[in-house]
């Protein structure tokens, strides 16, 4: 394993911003990263674990040693008539997981197709899309105890798994590595969840009037490239903001006052479409240099070449600030800003 030393983040993360970490290392394997946690080198300096970098925003160089894991392998741990364990290793590309299982006709996670990032950084955000969270198909997950040395395995209420975060995100944070995430995933007739009006409009578009899920995962992969640049053309990290949850009646108050404004039943009340929130906010399709906000997705913050991670701060801050200012309700970044 090398450790390099004052290496270039910038092809790390999917912002595409120049930035720099005083030390990088590639864990390949449980052997690795013991190796590197036990090198006395490394004691008392910051550590940053990094997946594909697809939900990271660096707004200077990197004081300490980024660990970016690389661990590799999907496999069968348990199959019946009606379901399938499926685990993957934390380093796999997630939209390859989601291709793999949709081909072997396992059912789940087809709505969480085209999401950016590896698999390890799916429970740490519950990631989640057109209906569907990670949560809801996990089963359980591996994870590296920093504090003890130990492999922990953690089932879904261990997790403590939130709107877009869980305890790795949390009161976790730096205390567990994730090496492996298992998934319960079903075979046919596959539950399937359309509810989302675009995704009924486009498996209406492409003839699917009762799809499978391999249709479905088309379906959402023409609507994720209809609405969301590609990180490799446009530097982003998808949703910058959460999407913000309200009770009822606050609600119904702000669509009182400001009419066609979308709203989805949440457990913890309604949320609310950010994106619309910019939007009426007269963002969408501001650019100010390097940095701006997409044309197609307010929600979505670019980085069009150049922009450093304080003009992407700065534009996100002049975001909220507005968004507070019309319609008294604060967003909250959906990204990691280091």
């Amino acid at each position: 394993m090398i450790v390099k030393e004052h290496a270039s983040l910038k092809d790390c993360h999917t912002f595409g911003i120049q930035a720099s970490a005083r030390f990088l290392a590639d864990i390949h394997s449980l052997e690795d990263l013991q190796h590197i946690l036990s090198d006395p080198r490394f004691d008392g300096v910051p550590r940053l674990v990094l997946g594909g970098g697809s939900n990271v925003l660096f707004t200077g160089d990197y004081p300490g040693i980024v660990l970016r894991i690389c661990l590799q392998g999907i496999e069968v741990v348990l199959e019946s008539q009606r379901e399938v364990l499926v685990k993957a290793a934390a380093g796999e590309d997630w939209d390859g997981l989601v291709a793999h299982c949709v081909e072997r006709g396992w059912g789940g996670l087809e709505n969480l197709s085209l999401i950016p990032g590896r698999v390890g950084a799916g429970p740490m955000q519950n990631i989640g899309a057109y209906g569907v969270e990670l949560k809801d198909v996990f089963y359980s997950l591996e994870a590296y105890e920093t504090d003890t040395g130990r492999v922990r395995t953690f089932g879904p209420a261990d997790c403590r798994f939130g709107y877009r975060t869980s305890l790795f995100k949390q009161e976790g944070r730096g205390h567990y590595i994730i090496l492996g995430v298992t998934f319960r995933l079903g075979k046919a007739p596959h539950r399937l969840h359309t509810d989302y009006g675009a995704l009924r409009e486009e498996l209406q578009r492409i003839g699917a009037e009762n799809p499978d899920i391999r249709q479905l995962r088309q379906a959402v992969i023409r609507i994720r490239q209809s609405k969301l640049p590609d990180p490799d053309v446009l530097g982003n990290a998808g949703s910058f903001f959460k999407n913000p949850v309200v009770s009822l009646q606050h609600c119904r108050q702000l669509q009182q006052d400001h009419p066609g404004m979308p709203a989805y039943p949440d457990p913890d009340g309604m949320k609310l479409a950010a994106g619309w929130l910019i939007e009426k906010a007269g963002w969408k399709g501001f650019r100010k240099q390097g940095a701006g906000v997409h044309a197609q997705q307010a929600l979505v913050l670019v980085n069009y070449g150049g922009a450093r991670g304080s003009d992407i701060t700065a534009l996100a801050a002049r975001i909220q600030a507005s968004v507070e200012d019309l319609f008294g309700l604060r967003l909250e970044p959906e990204v990691n800003i280091i």
